[in-house]
């Protein structure tokens, strides 16, 4: 299933959208998708409304689409995950996962304007696989239990400020946690219906300029290695989100490092996950 929220921001309907393309809305069934909704076998009771057809029928012409999941716990985030991007970066390829954490405030929606910091003059793009976790994961015996602990998959923009990260602190954090720094969605894409995650083309362009054109299958540390590894170090709760790493085709990784500046158009997706596009203004 495809699981979304529609409205504006702090007010969204939670929906589904069918396999034809029919918007059902999920307000009989729960007030919002979001950690507790996960939790609480949410996505089967869907499931089970839809097959029976109780869920009304929802008209969406011009309506926001909001973030997929309400305010997550956390935004878990693993950075040169990808050969390509850690090469043209200059970085070593780590041997495990390089972990950092972004502000949950820097998810919105996936057409979402998005600000460019004051006294920005980096401001980067990274298209990512996102994973949303619907079970608790806590020390898992190894990545075959990962799955269990998985909702669904998201695309998820991880828009960087590479100045405020690489140059003004030993921690990546400043140039992540950005307002507006995080466009999710469209869709949170449940697992049965997301494919093999291991090989999904992701895209995205600046301006109508292709920049990134990668797969998922040219992670270093694929999805269920992630959700163990991390689960040993912290706990992964039902909403948490996780940003799995870009390939190359980042602006810092570029000859001329196009940053973008405002007025610039970001557009992305991800096979079956859907499609983004934000435009980008002065904070």
């Amino acid at each position: 299933m495809r699981l979304l929220r529609l409205g504006a921001a702090g007010a969204e309907t939670p929906a589904v959208v069918t396999a034809d393309g029919r918007t059902f809305a999920l307000s009989g069934l729960t007030d919002d998708i979001d950690g507790g909704f996960l939790a609480s076998g949410g996505v089967e009771r869907v499931r089970e409304a839809l097959d029976a057809g109780l869920l009304p029928r929802m008209e969406t012409a011009g309506l926001r689409i909001g973030a997929p999941i309400a305010r997550p716990g956390k935004v878990v985030c693993v950075g040169l995950n990808y050969r390509d991007h850690a090469e043209e970066t200059g970085a070593p390829v780590p041997e495990r996962p390089v972990v950092f954490m972004k502000d949950p405030g820097t998810v919105v929606g996936p057409y979402d304007g998005v600000l460019i910091p004051r006294g920005s003059t980096k401001t980067d793009w990274e298209v990512e696989l996102a994973v949303v976790i619907g079970r608790e994961a806590r020390y898992l015996a190894g990545p075959e239990q990962a799955a269990a602990c998985i909702a669904g998959y998201a695309i998820s923009n991880d828009v960087s400020e590479r100045e405020f990260q690489l140059e003004h602190s030993a921690q990546w954090d400043l140039g992540k946690s950005c307002e507006t720094f995080n466009p999710l969605g469209p869709w949170l894409v449940t697992a049965d219906e997301a494919g093999d995650v291991r090989a999904l083309g992701m895209r995205l362009a600046v301006n109508g300029v292709p920049r990134q054109d990668g797969n998922t299958k040219n992670m270093i540390f694929d999805v269920p290695h992630l959700v163990w590894y991390l689960s040993q170090y912290m706990v992964l709760r039902p909403g948490d989100v996780i940003n799995t790493g870009t390939p190359a085709g980042v602006a810092l990784g570029l000859p001329d490092t196009p940053y973008l500046r405002a007025g610039d158009v970001v557009e992305l997706s991800i096979d079956g996950l859907g499609t983004q596009r934000q435009t980008f203004t002065t904070a």
